[in-house]
């Protein structure tokens, strides 16, 4: 099976190992892995700063960088969720909504990593071993705009070492939200202050997540407060015992 891979801003930028794990556990699936060096973004961060313009102009490249046939993969809930529900409105200009889906199967062949495999694959048990405790993070891309809960829990269970325990708020925003964390900060932190001591106060080693945006925005308090729990994204979790080909330092850590 060919997948094409999509690299979000956040992990191209800051953590491109998250990407070559990814890379690691899909190729191990035996799936064929294709990458345009031209790719560049989806277009949400213009999007939800209220920059439509130049949003449509992003998102119409990344409609022309990917091969709409095939399926599209990324470690990201967020920007999953974005192209899925957000393309028909911004190119509506372009491409008359109804007609968006048919014309672009692009829209229903992109996926967050951890829905393809469990979805598509029919994979949840990759032989993979982390010693811990840890907790699933829903972000809101991934949760509410992709109805991603399962999942990435089915995927976490079978890792061997880990104990998964569940928050009360896992479901909870971050307080991330792109821009909202700069416009908002006192509400941001709040709420990123209580999804990290309830993490804490259950015992977790490990605040695991499918968005390493709300990873980030977590990593930021834990690092101020000197706790001792990390964050690390489900990609970096499941390539642990792996060994790929791409590094030798797999389960890469935010913190």
């Amino acid at each position: 099976m060919k997948i094409q891979l999509f690299v979000p801003c956040f992990v191209d930028q800051l953590f491109p190992q998250t990407a070559f794990n990814m890379i690691s556990i899909l190729e191990k699936l035996d799936c064929e892995v294709v990458y345009n060096p031209q790719q560049t973004c989806c277009g949400q961060p213009a999007f939800n700063a209220g920059h439509w313009n130049e949003s449509k102009i992003v998102a119409q490249k990344f409609l022309d960088d990917f091969d709409p046939e095939n399926y599209i993969v990324t470690p990201s809930g967020s920007c999953t969720g974005f192209v899925r529900n957000h393309y028909h409105k911004l190119l509506s200009g372009k491409i008359p909504p109804k007609d968006l889906g048919v014309k672009n199967p692009l829209l229903r062949n992109i996926f967050e990593f951890s829905e393809f495999l469990v979805q598509k694959l029919d994979y949840t048990k990759i032989k993979a071993s982390m010693d811990g405790v840890g907790t699933y993070h829903d972000s809101c891309g991934a949760l509410r705009e992709c109805g991603i809960k399962s999942a990435p829990r089915k995927l976490l269970e079978n890792v061997e070492g880990l104990k998964i325990v569940e928050t009360e708020d896992s479901e909870v925003c971050c307080g991330f939200g792109g821009t909202f964390a700069i416009k908002y900060e006192p509400i941001s932190t709040a709420m990123t202050e209580q999804k990290v001591h309830n993490a804490v106060e259950k015992g977790a080693d490990y605040i695991i997540s499918t968005d390493l945006s709300c990873l980030m925005q977590m990593d930021g308090y834990i690092k101020k407060h000197n706790y001792k729990i990390k964050t690390i994204h489900i990609v970096d979790v499941l390539s642990r015992g792996l060994n790929p080909k791409y590094s030798s330092n797999s389960g890469y850590c935010v913190s």
